[in-house]
């Protein structure tokens, strides 16, 4: 399955676990709840679907890449006590609690989550000598005497052994105390996490067109190559921050993220073509409205790849504006919450608002601890805050200090905070209604343009901006939608067709 089905397996699996009779009792009574053994090639989101389950089930997670371990730390250290057996005096040997198990109850102590996944990464990597505690602990789920708390899931991950010289096979006795899931690499799902994260549009423009460089991992003449999801995913950060510190990268930079040359040399060139796409086609100005004839004309003449890049470009901005419209929607309905309880309680405590803050301080830190949070949960909670904070500050600059006017000042800010909403929905409109006019300038009711739609659609933010907001253009193409296996049809029909008048064009 790919990754997006083992996340909802696991998930399933969570709640399964985790669910009680009318007694208090687990449905699935902990001896037979297996834990989690995720097997499948490095790289494509085996840990990050971990903290997003945790994250969206609301219960703790404690990760461990194992291989960093040694029997001690995973099992604890011994030491001798002193029992009595039969009126006889014996010395024993014991152990102190494994790290592994202390982080456990550390996490429960810190947040108050009695529940939660403990994540074991790399678990067919361990040593020699941590392997069978390992294997006991997946059977039994105890290292030592030492068991791990009930409601507590066991997942652990591990790599195929054509990945990884370390790997070392489980025996039957543990494959039969587990439950094995194989997950493998799938572009089509990732491209759907690529949008939704917001990855750098020429990552995923490239890998739309050259898919079968998504995920590589091959041995050469010149040692071990690969490019996987991860190191995408890395890469198109680090694009990002470099186009806002005005560097650059090159196929030097860029080969330390995708260590396969080949690959690398080819995304270089396109980034180069990509940038230069950008600038040949005003894409900004075209979102403006503002485009010359010649502009159409070029791109209804380019070849099927710069198409492809040209609407990927546009996409790319036209997500970052729904984007920022779906966070200021999300930070208008934060801070509406935080109003509601200000109001509720303004008359029986004057100084709520810090309360209010300091509440919402403690929910983040414990969230974090957790590790519940995303980085998009994570930005908004500190929005939230930092707008409380400026709202508590501008009180007391102006001395406000009566229930009705504290309430009529936050209102009139919290007003400012709707109308920037409406502010940002209105210019995102336009830049959708632009990009139509434009690519129907360039392709009339052309195919492209019906691939142009299914995007829009398969993004998130596009989608939810459409959805929330309308476009009548949208509206207009929507009834095309496509598939994605008539979408990759029609990418390959159109490449075809458009080979095909060169080869001719070259003959003549």
């Amino acid at each position: 399955m790919n990754i997006k089905q083992a996340k909802q397996e696991i998930s399933n699996t969570l709640k399964a676990y985790l669910a009680k009779d009318g007694l208090g009792n687990y449905l699935i009574p902990p001896v037979r709840q297996r834990p989690v053994l995720l097997m499948g090639p490095p790289g494509i989101g085996k840990t990050q679907i971990m903290e997003q389950i945790a994250a969206e089930n609301g219960v703790g997670l404690v990760a461990y890449t194992i291989t960093h371990h040694t029997r001690q730390s995973a099992v604890g250290l011994p030491f001798i006590e002193k029992r009595v057996f039969d009126g006889t005096e014996v010395s024993v040997t014991e152990y102190t609690m494994s790290e592994i198990l202390a982080s456990v109850y550390m996490l429960m102590e810190r947040t108050g989550l009695k529940e939660g996944i403990l994540f074991l990464d790399e678990i067919n990597c361990v040593s020699e000598t941590l392997a069978p505690m390992m294997l006991q602990f997946l059977q039994c789920k105890t290292f030592g005497n030492q068991r791990l708390p009930e409601g507590w899931l066991i997942a652990a991950a591990g790599n195929p052994p054509e990945y990884n010289r370390s790997v070392r096979e489980f025996d039957v006795v543990t494959l039969d105390r587990v439950k094995r899931i194989e997950v493998k690499e799938d572009f089509a799902v990732w491209k759907e996490y690529a949008r939704s994260k917001g990855l750098h549009g020429a990552v995923v423009s490239y890998l739309d067109i050259k898919k079968e460089n998504f995920y590589r991992v091959e041995t050469t003449a010149e040692g071990l190559q690969f490019a996987t999801a991860r190191g995408w995913e890395d890469l198109s950060e680090l694009l990002c921050a470099y186009e806002k510190l005005g560097l650059k990268a090159d196929g030097e930079v860029i080969v330390q993220y995708i260590q396969s040359p080949r690959i690398a040399r080819d995304f270089a060139n396109y980034l180069a073509l990509y940038e230069k796409y950008q600038r040949d086609y005003h894409v900004d100005a075209v979102l403006r409205g503002e485009w010359q004839a010649v502009t159409v004309s070029e791109l209804r003449a380019a070849a099927f790849d710069e198409k492809l890049s040209v609407m990927g470009l546009l996409l790319s901005r036209l997500t970052e504006a729904a984007r920022n419209v779906r966070r200021q929607d999300a930070l208008a309905d934060a801070l509406h919450a935080a109003l509601t309880d200000l109001r509720d309680n303004l008359r029986e405590e004057p100084n709520i608002l810090p309360i209010l803050i300091q509440e919402r301080r403690t929910a983040l830190k414990r969230a974090r601890e957790a590790n519940q949070m995303d980085r998009e949960s994570q930005n908004l909670a500190q929005r939230t805050i930092s707008t409380l904070e400026d709202y508590r500050r501008m009180l007391i600059q102006e001395g406000i200090t009566g229930p009705d006017e504290i309430m009529d000042a936050v209102r009139g800010w919290f007003g400012g905070e709707v109308d920037r909403r409406a502010l940002l929905a209105e210019l995102t409109g336009r830049q959708l209604e632009n990009a139509f006019r434009f690519l129907e300038d360039a392709f009339g009711q052309g195919q492209e343009l019906v691939l142009f739609v299914t995007e829009l659609t398969a993004c998130p933010d596009t989608s939810w901006f459409v959805e929330t907001f309308g476009c009548d253009a949208y509206f207009r193409h929507n009834s095309e939608l496509l598939f994605d296996d008539i979408r990759q049809r029609l990418q390959e029909e159109i490449a075809a067709a458009r080979a095909a008048d060169l080869k001719e064009v070259s003959h003549e």
